[in-house]
């Protein structure tokens, strides 16, 4: 399996765009906790060395990866709640919190590159949808390495506040530990209430 490049990146400054943000989400699975995204401009001279999709990585790889990132590029991450992924659903929160992304950077980019196939609404500059972006472009792998080292420290620190569901380690997914305690437990605010699993628990659906 191959690992992203700048490829896309190098056409792109090629027609002209100096500013590219590669962007990702991550937490569009989970059952509990915000979705999280990040934008990323890379440096094209100090492109950390091992960049990839963040799923594809060791935690302690993550993490150091995610320290050269932010000693190196300019990086912002955005969220978006539980309760806009209940009142937009998760794609659209999940498109909302990249484009806060977006806006959060120093300057806005020339151009950026979204992860996916469908581009946000409103988006605040140029870009274009890269379908497996996290695993062909080196902005992208960074966004995804970013929002998900961030998004799993904020489920730690949920986790603290609301001990037993396992989210330290499981990060809201919907793992064996986690319906144990929803069981146990019951649902806390942070739960979402829209997806399935969740739903049925609350109105005890068949």
């Amino acid at each position: 399996m191959s690992c992203p490049d700048d490829h896309l990146e190098r056409a792109l400054r090629a027609k002209g765009h100096i500013r590219i943000a590669g962007v990702d989400e991550v937490g569009r699975g989970p059952w509990a906790g915000p979705v999280m995204a990040a934008a990323v401009v890379l440096n094209p001279a100090q492109i950390p060395a091992g960049l990839n999709d963040s799923k594809k990585l060791s935690r302690k790889a993550r993490e150091r990866l995610s320290l050269l990132i932010l000693d190196s590029a300019e990086v912002s991450v955005a969220e978006a709640s539980v309760d806009e992924i209940e009142d937009l659903n998760i794609l659209r929160a999940s498109h909302l919190a990249m484009v806060r992304a977006l806006r959060g950077l120093r300057r806005m980019p020339d151009f950026a590159l979204i992860d996916g196939n469908q581009m946000p609404r409103d988006m605040p500059c140029a870009g274009q949808c890269v379908v497996g972006g996290d695993g062909r472009s080196v902005s992208i792998a960074a966004a995804s390495i970013v929002a998900k080292i961030r998004r799993d420290s904020g489920m730690v620190a949920l986790a603290q506040q609301h001990p037993g569901y396992g989210w330290e380690t499981n990060a809201g997914y919907g793992t064996a530990a986690h319906i144990a305690a929803l069981k146990l437990l019951g649902v806390t605010p942070h739960h979402r209430r829209s997806f399935k699993p969740i739903h049925k628990m609350l109105y005890q659906e068949d």
